[in-house]
C-alpha cells in the first residue's frame, strides 16, 4: 500500500498540502492475536488533548528492552503490526501506535501533529513501570523514520532513547515530492513546485545532525523503488557518530528486517549497545 500510495503523490502535490503525505486508515482489519502474539489496547493523550491508540506487545520470556515503533504513511497498525511480529520473541517489548486520523486514534494526520504524537508515545512508555529507562529502541520506517529523526533531535524524551533504526526513510519532503514530480511526464515540467509549496521545516535532513549522542542505524534497500536508497546515504553523510548505515543489496521499501540474517546483526547491536548513562548533560 506505501508503494501505491507514495506514487499518487506527483499528482497530488499539485494541491500543495502537507497532509498528502497520509494515507490513513480507520478501519482495523488485523490485530497482534492473527500473529499469535499477546497484547494489550493502549490509549494516551498527545499534549493537545487527541486521544492516540496503540497496542503494546508483551516480551516473551525475560525483557531485554523495549522498542517505540513509528510505522509509515499508509493504513494504520492493523497493517503494519506485521513489521514488528518478532520483536516479542527476541525478548523485546513494543508499543506500536497510530498517529492522529489513523486507525482509532482520533483527529486529522498533520506533520506538526503527528510530532505531538509521538512525544505523548515516548512519554506513555516512560511512565510504565515495566519499561526500563534509557533502554527505549525507536524503530521508524518510512514517513515514520523521517518524523522520528525531527522528534528524537528535538524530544524532551532523546536521553532516553538507546538507539534509533531508521529504516528507508526519505531526507526532505520537498525532495521525495520533487523526485515524484520528476518521474511522471504530466508533472516533470513543474517538478520545481515543491519547493514553493511544501515547508521543509520538518525535514530529517536538516535535523539529523542534532541526534547525537543518540546512537543511528540507517537500514535501506537499493531496490527500494518507493524512497530510493541515496536517501539514507544523504542522512548518514549529514549525521554525526555515532552511526551506522546498512545498504541491502536489491531490497524493496521497508523489507530489510523481514530478512533473518538482518534481524539477527540488529539483535547482536543492540547486545553491544550499552545502556545511555545515568547523568548527561
Amino acid at each position: 500500500m506505501a508503494r501505491r500510495c507514495l506514487w499518487l503523490l506527483p499528482l497530488l502535490m499539485l494541491t500543495g498540502c502537507e497532509s498528502l503525505f497520509f494515507f490513513p486508515s480507520r478501519q482495523l482489519q488485523h490485530t497482534p492475536a492473527e500473529l499469535s502474539l499477546q497484547y494489550q489496547d493502549v490509549f494516551f493523550a498527545a499534549a493537545d488533548g487527541t486521544q492516540l491508540h496503540g497496542w503494546f506487545l508483551p516480551a516473551q520470556g525475560a525483557v531485554k528492552g523495549t522498542v517505540l515503533h513509528l510505522h509509515g504513511n499508509a493504513a494504520n497498525i492493523g497493517d503494519h503490526v506485521w513489521a514488528v511480529r518478532w520483536l516479542p520473541a527476541a525478548g523485546y517489548q513494543v508499543l506500536t501506535f497510530d498517529y492522529r486520523g489513523y486507525g482509532r486514534s482520533q483527529g486529522e494526520p498533520s506533520l506538526a501533529g503527528a510530532q505531538q504524537d509521538i512525544d505523548a508515545a515516548l512519554g506513555f512508555l516512560l511512565q510504565r513501570s515495566d519499561v526500563a529507562p534509557k533502554q527505549v529502541v525507536v524503530l521508524a520506517q518510512s514517513l515514520g523514520g523521517a518524523m522520528g529523526i525531527y522528534n528524537l533531535a528535538h524530544s524532551p524524551w532523546r536521553n532516553q532513547v538507546r538507539l534509533l533504526v531508521v529504516d528507508s526513510a526519505f531526507s526532505s519532503y520537498q525532495g521525495i515530492a520533487r523526485e515524484k514530480m520528476a518521474g511522471l511526464w504530466l508533472t516533470w515540467p513543474v517538478q520545481w513546485l515543491p519547493f514553493l509549496l511544501l515547508s521543509d521545516d520538518y525535514a530529517a535532513q536538516q535535523s539529523v545532525a542534532r541526534l547525537t549522542p543518540i546512537p543511528v542505524l540507517f537500514i535501506h534497500g537499493t531496490g527500494d523503488e518507493v524512497v530510493p536508497a541515496h536517501h539514507s546515504e544523504q542522512l548518514y553523510a549529514a549525521a554525526n557518530s555515532p552511526k551506522t548505515l546498512w545498504l541491502l543489496p536489491n531490497v524493496p521499501h521497508t523489507a530489510g528486517l523481514e530478512l533473518l540474517p538482518n534481524r539477527a546483526r540488529l539483535l547482536a547491536m543492540l547486545e553491544q549497545i550499552p545502556p545511555r548513562p545515568a547523568v548527561e548533560d
